[in-house]
């Protein structure tokens, strides 16, 4: 857990559609509940790897009906939700990325992690690709040649690695998944609980 108990933690992988709405919905929550958000991207494919689960575009029917609840939820919302070419891709890069501006700007990274869904579900950003992902530095203020050299580092790598095994080993398993107050919340229909939930202060 955080040392600051006033943090509402959210995981998700830039790849999951029901992480892009959550993306769009968590910091108004947080204010509202008197919360900070503590942006976290990890690497799906870890807590995969443990139990056995398979991404929705991955699963037949599970595909199917994801796309159109993600197109469904997109009109209710009001928001600008298009799914890119070749989804979903694997953005090990922007989660590098991520890192790396946490390390050397950290309030700038959940502005980072904002502008990367709404370029991957807009124009279609390549998630997968450092050059393309360094394209988001310069607005923020940060260089793209410095991101792309440092994501790649040794060491960012290495903490991008142990940050998803780490939430796996809390029991992270999922996209997008929340944890306050020590109580784990799964998937983006859970956010009105978990604002209830700090509201009311559990139950």
């Amino acid at each position: 857990m955080p040392a600051d108990p006033a943090l509402i933690e959210f995981w998700f992988d830039f790849s999951s559609g029901y992480a892009f709405f959550a993306a769009a919905r968590i910091t108004a929550l947080a204010k509202r509940t008197g919360r900070a958000v503590l942006w976290r991207p990890y690497m799906l494919g870890t807590a995969f790897a443990v139990t056995g689960a398979r991404g929705l575009s991955a699963t037949p029917l599970k595909r199917d009906y994801a796309r159109r609840d993600w197109a469904r939820i997109a009109r209710a919302e009001g928001l600008d939700f298009r799914l890119p070419e070749g989804h979903p891709r694997i953005a090990l890069a922007a989660t590098r990325a991520f890192y790396w501006i946490e390390a050397e700007a950290p309030e700038r990274a959940p502005a980072f992690a904002a502008r990367v869904f709404a370029e991957y579900y807009g124009p279609g950003l390549d998630t997968s690709r450092i050059e393309e992902v360094a394209r988001l530095a310069p607005p923020l203020g940060l260089s793209g040649e410095a991101l792309i050299e440092g994501a790649q580092s040794l060491a960012i790598r290495e903490r991008t690695r142990t940050v998803g095994e780490a939430a796996v080993g809390r029991g992270i398993f999922g996209s997008p998944f929340f944890v306050a107050d020590g109580e784990p919340f799964w998937g983006w229909d859970r956010m009105p609980m978990l604002e209830d939930w700090l509201t009311r202060g559990g139950w």
